[in-house]
């Protein structure tokens, strides 16, 4: 489908092909105009996959919006990837490398708690609990983000060097039990092939951050994750009578406590920044009576390699120890699915495009953060081509970093002023990167 150029744009490619040293500068401004026209857009699609979110590996209707809104666009679509992964290729008019842009799709199983006229109502069962399905995490802008992109590019194919390739995937937030997707199984399954891309660029909306803020790192950005589980063994007995029995809940219990003298006495958190967190803690289904077992969950985030093989291995010696004090057993699994490699920017990519967040959000709002402790599956597609992942703050200027609801939390709401900024560097991205490496 070709879309109508505004007069703006069309004066950038009359100043372009004159060769006026300014044309880079009008270019800018046509992208610019673009991205102002398709932002009501954005925002409707927005609160539209808001409203209606869908779990990893079960986002059966945002991929079929995805997948339309790039065919009727003129995209090459491919569905179906990863499960309900999207993958779209838009050629353009001028010669220039293959660039990938990536957004995640998937929601989390938590309960919304914001008054909001599109407010999720969606109700599922997760790991046999009765939940609500929210977009805690901010992956509905994202997606959206990455759908108004695909128009403005399609807008201005002519004038676009090189190839685009955007990537629409499931199940970032984690996998249901027994189930492969997320990045992994997009890169599996060739998500990155045909054509392979020079590199790649995300982004993540965040809070707190000011509305419209780019924050950026070289470097090591965000931890690796990994999953383990703790099977504590112990023997069921009567509620009244424990001495009877070996009560897995007080033994599981004290791994908790325990596990936590790892981090705050064991590591150099000035040097090795990590976290170990304990998530899920399940035994037993009636009052009165001890279980034979309980099972813990959580996530390790580290930096450093050395420092991960340390606390993993601690956490096997200390679980077995306490289990073994308290006349039990403790079996310790770090989940290979679980892992979630560090996000590694490329640091020659991540610097030649520090002026384009500069000039997309203002020197003074375009700052280089300290390194996260969240983690993030891009590093997966950033081990295969140069990478570059950042955050747009979507905070309402002026509140107090106390009162604002973060990520992951279900009073998570979005300044949408914020979304612009971000659509307009995922253009100015590829636009200053393609025309760049074209030279």
């Amino acid at each position: 489908m070709k879309l109508a150029r505004s007069s703006m744009l069309s004066l950038a490619i009359f100043v372009a092909a004159s060769g006026s040293p300014s044309h880079a500068d009008v270019v800018r401004d046509a992208i610019d105009q673009q991205a102002k026209a398709v932002e009501a857009k954005m925002i409707a699609w927005r609160r539209d996959i808001h409203q209606h979110p869908e779990l990893g590996n079960r986002e059966f209707r945002t991929s079929t919006l995805v997948a339309e809104h790039l065919k009727r666009l003129g995209y090459e679509v491919r569905e179906k990837v990863a499960h309900t992964g999207v993958v779209g290729v838009l050629k353009g008019g001028k010669p220039g490398p293959v660039i990938a842009f990536r957004a995640d799709m998937d929601a989390l199983p938590l309960t919304e708690e914001v008054e909001l006229p599109f407010a999720s109502k969606v109700r599922t069962t997760w790991r046999g609990q009765e939940t609500g399905v929210m977009h805690a995490c901010g992956h509905d802008a994202h997606t959206a983000i990455l759908m108004a992109a695909a128009e403005v590019f399609a807008t201005m194919r002519d004038e676009l060097p090189g190839t685009v390739k955007l990537i629409f995937q499931p199940a970032e937030e984690g996998l249901p039990p027994g189930e492969a997707g997320g990045a992994r199984l997009m890169i599996e399954e060739g998500a990155l092939n045909n054509p392979r891309p020079e590199v790649i660029f995300g982004l993540h909306v965040i809070a707190p951050g000011p509305a419209g803020t780019i924050f950026y790192r070289a470097g090591s950005t965000m931890a690796g994750a990994d999953t383990f589980r703790i099977t504590v063994t112990g023997r069921g007995t009567h509620g009244a009578r424990p001495w009877q029995g070996v009560d897995p809940i007080v033994i599981a219990s004290q791994i908790v406590l325990g596990l936590q003298t790892i981090v705050s006495r064991q590591v150099d958190v000035t040097s090795d920044p990590s976290v170990l967190t304990v998530g899920i803690f399940n035994a037993g289904n009636r009052n009165n009576i001890i279980s034979d077992k309980a099972e813990l969950e959580g996530t390790l985030r580290t930096f450093n390699p050395d420092m991960r093989s340390f606390i993993m291995q601690r956490v096997k010696e200390m679980a077995e120890g306490i289990a073994r004090s308290g006349g039990g057993e403790a079996a310790v699994e770090w989940l290979k699915d679980g892992y979630t490699p560090l996000v590694m920017n490329n640091a020659a990519l991540t610097n030649r495009m520090v002026s384009t967040l500069q000039g997309i959000a203002g020197a003074d709002r375009a700052i280089e953060m300290k390194p996260v402790t969240v983690a993030e599956d891009f590093s997966l597609y950033a081990q295969e081509i140069p990478g570059m992942f950042y955050f747009v703050g979507v905070t309402p200027a002026g509140v107090p970093t106390s009162l604002v609801a973060g990520n992951h939390s279900p009073r998570f709401q979005i300044d949408e002023s914020g979304l612009l900024p971000a659509l307009r560097a995922t253009l100015q991205l590829a636009f200053d990167y393609s025309t760049t490496s074209a030279k």
